[in-house]
């Protein structure tokens, strides 16, 4: 049986990544991709569908575990009656094959160990053929092959390899794993400690690049160094996590497969990168968009493979039981036959933001942006499945059309701003039509909040980001009660859950039931900072900090009343949240412009428009200020003119 969620840690090489258990079990990797099958998948069932152990055989008193600081090298350190031993593992950085790196040091006395590999291609259902030639063991089926260097004496039993060592204080046992494909010869070998030094230093330099200083450096590092893990080099696409069907209820069907791209992600993403100073990243992630959208804008989906594919056919999985029994195991994704309107938006506002930021842009990544808006411009009427990506009826939900007057805003700012050619006026009167429509039939009086859906009385959490995205400022009283009517109802022991669970089979057709969700919680977060009440900013973010496994990881959700995680895990947007309210925190302890600055489109004053008083030379050098954080490079912006600085940028 699999471990709880948190109790795993990640190891990756930047295209595939592996979960490493506290027992020393590596429990879940695909190979050669994210999006590959799994060769090791004893996380949705058990040992026989695949896992690597190395472990003690004697009694372990207690288990301890870290990050070499600055680096995806993963220590854990097994204290036995018999003395203590450490296992480090890594994925080196791929040069051409993948290669997973296992190194176990005595520390203390000598202790005995064992080590079992049970690999099984295709999602824990094809037994290799496995033969040993030399020093290497081989193992393969159909176009998948991998080989085993063990620095111990191996045999085989029950269709598994293993090996029975010991190792004493100051001795080193290294295993070296790596993929290559069936059809061709095996990679070079590469030495493990000499592999070892170099993942270091690659994750070292790489860390050394963030911009970010002051508290909480450390849990921002370690969210930066996640969603790096969780890039798709080749391309730059970030998958939202590297797991498939972790459950958001126990034993529940809400199984999804997340190893792919979100659109949905997508500015907050970039916003992040940005802020730590990771530019290359965030330029590779605009330039996957831009590959991955183009085409006809009727077709745009929520989601994409890591290379830009299309076709994520959800399948289900039999033969695996299922993580703790929560079933259907489901391959690939029947999200990407949703329409979801709220995506327009959210690439329009990604694009605005890489402008904002300095990023480099063409006549034709223009060009993309006014054939989405043109079919926007009609397309916004049409109900949708929702952010949430609901398998019930389609509505018009309010969080969609929010996301469809972003579009329409970012675009007359592009106009306004930056020069671009377009419908000005057409433009600026269907922001205002949406806006107006959104504010008649998305928003109950009676009760002073939005709702889910146009004519619900439901709530929705994702009606925490019209604020952060410029729709209204968080001194409207419309705001503030929706606010108040999502503490009243949607938070949970402190958390915030996506939408009421007594009407979750209602709305998306599924049985109900989940944890709360993460990434919405930073929301909540966010929402206090900007509304001035730092203290309850301050409360929420701490108490998810708390809840971080004992490596700084976060999950896609969380249950309160078990204090175990829920979902996809390691999560890109649970992290990316962590990165963009620490930043909002400690800019809001810096000054009180914090009540219009923070997220508009992503965060900048004059999402809400020009207040009366606040576009004081003064403020004008703040907002200078914070996007010289963002885009120091960008030598438009001088501190020593603010006004006109502060005017082009917001």
């Amino acid at each position: 049986m699999a471990l709880r969620i948190e109790d795993y840690a990640l190891i990756g090489d930047s295209e595939t990544a592996a979960l490493v258990g506290k027992d020393g079990s590596i429990d879940w990797l695909c190979l050669p991709r994210f999006d590959s099958g799994a060769c090791f998948a004893a996380l949705l069932g058990d040992a026989s569908n695949g896992r690597w152990l190395i472990a003690p055989r004697c009694p372990v008193k207690r288990v301890t575990r870290h990050y070499e600081p600055g680096t995806l090298i993963l220590v854990t350190e097994f204290e036995t009656e018999e003395g203590a031993v450490a296992i480090t593992d890594c994925m080196t950085p791929r040069d051409k094959q993948p290669d997973l790196i296992r190194i176990v040091r005595g520390v203390r006395g000598e202790v005995p160990m064992t080590m079992e590999l049970v690999i099984r291609f295709e999602y824990g259902s094809a037994v290799p053929w496995v033969y040993r030639r030399g020093e290497l063991h081989h193992a393969i089926a159909g176009p998948n092959a991998l080989w085993l260097v063990a620095g111990a004496p191996t045999t085989g039993k029950d269709l598994t390899t293993v090996a029975n060592f010991s190792v004493h204080e100051g001795e080193s046992v290294p295993f070296h794993l790596g993929w290559y494909p069936s059809h061709l010869p095996p990679p070079k070998r590469i030495e493990p400690e000499v592999a070892l030094s170099e993942t270091r230093s690659f994750w070292q330099e790489w860390v050394a690049g963030c911009k970010y200083e002051g508290e909480w450096r450390e849990q921002v590092v370690r969210s930066l160094v996640t969603l790096k893990a969780l890039t798709f080099a080749p391309t730059g696409g970030i998958v939202a996590a590297p797991t498939m069907a972790l459950p958001e209820r126990i034993g529940g069907v809400r199984n999804w497969d997340y190893r792919y791209c979100w659109i949905r992600d997508a500015t907050f993403t970039l916003y992040a990168l940005m802020l730590a100073g990771y530019r290359t990243e965030a330029e590779a992630w605009r330039e996957w968009l831009l590959r991955a959208v183009a085409g006809d804008p009727s077709q745009l989906q929520i989601v994409y493979g890591t290379g830009g594919e299309r076709s994520l056919w959800e399948i289900e999985i039999p033969w695996l039981a299922g993580y703790e029994g929560s079933r259907p195991v489901r391959v690939g994704n029947a999200a990407v036959r949703q329409f979801q309107l709220d995506v327009y938006g959210e690439l329009i506002d990604t694009m605005h933001l890489a402008r904002k930021t300095g990023i480099a842009h063409d006549a034709q990544s223009w060009a993309l942006e006014r054939a989405l808006l043109h079919f926007l411009e009609t397309g916004w009427k049409t109900p949708d499945s929702g952010g949430w990506e609901t398998r019930g009826d389609p509505r018009h939900f309010t969080h969609s059309k929010v996301m469809a007057w972003v579009a329409f805003d970012r675009a007359v700012k592009a106009i306004e701003r930056f020069g671009q050619v377009g419908p000005l006026e057409k433009w600026r009167a269907l922001r205002d039509r949406i806006k107006e429509e959104i504010c008649q039939q998305g928003f109950d009086r009676t009760r002073n909040t939005f709702t889910q859906f146009y004519g619900s009385r439901q709530l929705d959490a994702a009606l925490l980001m019209m604020p952060l995205v410029g729709f209204l400022p968080p001194s409207d009283e419309r705001v503030r009660g929706t606010v108040r009517a999502i503490e009243r109802e949607l938070v949970k022991d402190g958390f915030v859950l996506r939408y009421s669970p007594d009407q979750s089979e209602e709305i998306d057709g599924l049985p109900s039931g989940e944890g709360v969700f993460l990434p919405c919680t930073f929301w909540l977060a966010d929402n206090y900072a900007l509304a001035g009440r730092h203290d309850d900013a301050r409360a929420v973010f701490e108490r998810l900090l708390a809840i971080t496994n004992d490596v700084g990881l976060l999950s896609e959700e969380y249950d309160p009343a078990a204090q175990r995680m829920l979902g996809n895990f390691p999560q890109a947007f649970s992290h990316v949240g962590l990165i963009n309210t620490a930043h909002n925190l400690r800019r809001s302890s810096k000054s009180s412009f914090v009540e219009e600055f923070e997220y508009g489109g992503v965060g900048f004053p004059s999402a809400w428009g020009r207040g009366p008083k606040r576009h004081s030379t003064d403020y004008a050098h703040r907002c200078a200020e914070a996007f010289a954080d963002i885009a120091p490079a960008a030598k438009s912006v001088s501190t020593s003119r603010p006004a006109r600085a502060a005017a082009r940028f917001t």
